[in-house]
This record gives C-alpha cells, sequence and structure tokens, in this order.
C-alpha cells in the first residue's frame, strides 16, 4: 500500500526537502506539490488524497484554514495531515483538527520518517477494519429506480455489467434486478472471499458455482467466459479446491 500525499509550503527550499524526503519513503507517493494553500485546496476537488504535508503559515489562507476546510468537506473525509512550521506555538491547534502528527522545522528525515510511518500504521489499520467489516457483511443495498432495495448476498448468483448499470441475477428470481451503479463499484462492496470478477463485465458469487472448466465457469445454466485478463487469478482460486 503506497499513500498518495501532497506538499505544501510557501518556502521553495522547505517544500524542495519535503519533496525530497516523500520521495525517499517507499510508501509514500508524491502526487503534487503547491506553494499555496489555495491550488493544494484545487487539487483535493478532482484527486484522491491520502496525506497532505501541510505548512501552517502560509499567505491567503493558511494551513490551519486549509485543514479546517477539508475536515466539513465530505469528499475529504479520509484525507489526514501532518503539519510542518517553524512555531510551536500551533501544536495544540494542530491537533483540534484531527493532525495525525506535528514536524517542527527544521527537522531531520529521521523525525519525518517517524511521523510518514505513524500515518501509514494508521491507514494500515484502518484498511484492516473496513475489511473485516465488509467480509462480515451478509447483505447490501442496490438502488434500484427510486428505491434502496435489501439485498441478501447469499442470494447473489452472479452479476453482469453493462455501461450505465449493472443486472443482478438471484436465486429465485426469473429476472434480474437492475442497479443503478457499476460493476467497478460493485466489486469494492463486495466480500472478496465470496465473489470474484472473471471478466471485464461479469462478477460471480464462488459459493454457487456449479462446475468449471479451464475458460468457463457454469452457475445454473449460465455459462460464463473466463477473460483472459482473470484466468490466471481465477486458476489460482481453481487449484486451492482442487481434490
Amino acid at each position: 500500500m503506497k499513500l498518495k500525499c501532497i506538499a505544501v509550503d510557501d518556502e521553495p527550499l522547505a517544500l524542495k526537502l519535503l519533496c525530497s524526503f516523500i520521495e525517499q519513503t517507499a510508501f509514500l507517493s508524491l502526487e503534487g506539490q503547491f506553494e499555496n494553500a489555495i491550488d493544494a485546496l484545487a487539487h483535493t476537488h478532482n484527486n484522491e488524497v491520502d496525506l497532505i504535508f501541510l505548512d501552517i503559515q502560509m499567505p491567503d489562507l493558511s494551513g490551519m484554514e486549509l485543514a479546517r476546510v477539508l475536515e466539513s468537506k465530505k469528499s475529504s473525509k479520509n484525507t489526514r495531515i501532518i503539519f510542518t512550521t517553524a512555531y510551536n506555538q500551533f501544536a495544540v491547534e494542530g491537533y483540534k483538527v484531527d493532525a495525525l502528527d506535528y514536524l517542527l522545522k527544521p527537522y531531520s528525515y529521521e523525525e519525518f520518517l517517524k511521523a510518514a510511518t505513524k500515518a501509514y500504521q494508521f491507514f494500515e489499520a484502518k484498511s484492516q477494519v473496513s475489511t473485516r467489516e465488509k467480509d462480515n457483511k451478509e447483505y447490501i443495498f442496490l438502488k434500484v429506480e427510486y428505491q434502496l432495495v435489501k439485498v441478501m448476498l447469499k442470494d447473489i448468483l452472479y452479476l453482469e455489467g453493462y455501461k450505465d448499470y449493472v443486472k443482478v441475477h438471484l436465486i429465485g428470481k426469473p429476472s434480474p434486478t437492475l442497479s443503478l451503479t457499476s460493476l467497478k463499484n460493485m466489486e469494492e462492496l463486495l466480500p472478496e472471499d465470496q465473489f470474484m470478477r472473471i471478466h471485464r463485465s461479469y462478477i460471480i458469487s464462488l459459493d454457487h458455482i456449479d462446475s468449471i472448466t479451464r475458460n468457463t465457469v457454469n452457475i445454473g445454466k449460465t455459462t460464463i467466459t473466463v477473460s483472459d485478463h482473470y484466468k490466471d487469478h481465477f486458476l489460482q482460486f481453481v487449484n486451492k479446491w482442487i481434490g
């Protein structure tokens, strides 16, 4: 896992050093560098950002003000901040906006790495909790026309993706349920130990497989082709269960 980072500092030398530290760190990916908070904020509107290394004292919009704006933005709810500043009186205020850490200038790479590692451990723990929650779920809600419909995972046979919607084929239903979503969204929503994508247009329930050939899966009377792109991953699964 790599954390997508941006660096924000109005001092060119400080920004250059910060970027070099990020680029030296294997689990960080530098996605952008900005000399003001306004440009950094604009970047977050259209790009996913995990971690911001953020100077506090900047003209127009301070780092602390940017942190408060991000805190109120729904799309930035998963973004975390490590403040970098020459003024230690901001430490308490920094923790009020849920900053992960605080680097006092001038800081060494060792100090930087300690703060970055703290951030990595935070995101890793969060990811593990999210995975456990996904694996333990028994149902999902699908957007069907103008309502949300509850669907039990054990009832899903397979999903068929189209441009603007997904057909969800269910046990005991003669026709599929049409949901206004994408197959990619469904893939992220469904537990990996119960469902597998085997084709650009298909996700199958592993529990409902009736038979398998090298290139196809049979679920009831439906035969679904395993595409070349997903074949290796699928065969790894099959080989685990060969008696």
